[in-house]
Parts: structure tokens; C-alpha cells; sequence
């Protein structure tokens, strides 16, 4: 059976807890992944835990395991860039195909107050789950990297 967590500002996880979702997130992510402290930023901006908009942590557990993560940063945009990103969301490699990303997605739809964005890689799997819950490619997102 899955148990959700929620994470906010006035919820926020033990230091142990937030551990776990950070090495989690570091280890499922696989090649989509960030650094640890990257990683470790964006959990720390969702529970506001400094100057930021804030935002919200779900960790869905099975067996009080880990299972899924999702970290949603919201972005102080209302209006002309949707209201939250979903930063991060990786699924124990074990555990894939059983529809607990897509469960804590939908979570995460229903938790966000606004719109949510992401952001995806073209090759990566997960997008046709993005695709098929709604979500819709309006723009090709094209970054410069200063040096």
C-alpha cells in the first residue's frame, strides 16, 4: 500500500527525512539527474527554507520505503509563466512501470495551487506520461550558458 507525505513551509521534513529525498532523487534520477546540492536547493526552496517563493514535497512510501518524489518550486509568476515547476520526479528503479509516478503526479496537479510546468528532456520516457496526463509542449525552451 502507498502512503503520500506532504512537505510545505509549515510541514516540513525531519533533517533524516529530507535526507532520504534528497539521496533518493540523486540516485533515481539517473542521467536526468543534477548534482546533490542542486538536488538539495530546490528541496530547500520548496520548504522554504530561505527567501523564496516556496512550494511543495511529495514522497510517496510502500513498506515505509521510498518510492517516488516529487519537488514542485513555485515561481512568483502568475499571468505570463505558470504558477509552479515540477522540478523533480524519479520513481525507485524497481518499482517502475506501476503507475506510482502517475499517481504522484496527479497528486501534485491537485496540491499545486496554479498551473505546473516542466521541463523534459526529448528522449526521456517519461514524457509520454507527461503527455498522456495533459501536459502539452507550447514551446521550445532554448537556454544561453554563460562561460
Amino acid at each position: 500500500m502507498i502512503k503520500t507525505k506532504v512537505f510545505k513551509n509549515n510541514n516540513k521534513p525531519t533533517i533524516e527525512e529530507k535526507k532520504v529525498i534528497v539521496d533518493f532523487l540523486y540516485e533515481h534520477l539517473d542521467r536526468f539527474g543534477d548534482a546533490r546540492e542542486d538536488i538539495e536547493k530546490a528541496v530547500n526552496y520548496a520548504l522554504s527554507e530561505f527567501d523564496s517563493f516556496g512550494g511543495f514535497v511529495l514522497q510517496a512510501l510502500e513498506n515505509e520505503e521510498t518510492a517516488c518524489v516529487v519537488v514542485v518550486n513555485q515561481t512568483g509568476m502568475k499571468g505570463y509563466i505558470p504558477e509552479n515547476i515540477l522540478v523533480y520526479i524519479a520513481t525507485h528503479k524497481s518499482l517502475r512501470g506501476r503507475g506510482i509516478g502517475k499517481d504522484l503526479m496527479l497528486k501534485a496537479i491537485e496540491v499545486a495551487d496554479g498551473n505546473l510546468a516542466l521541463h523534459v528532456e526529448p528522449d526521456n520516457p517519461a514524457r509520454f506520461l507527461y503527455e498522456k496526463i495533459g501536459f502539452t509542449n507550447k514551446y521550445l525552451e532554448m537556454r544561453y550558458i554563460k562561460k
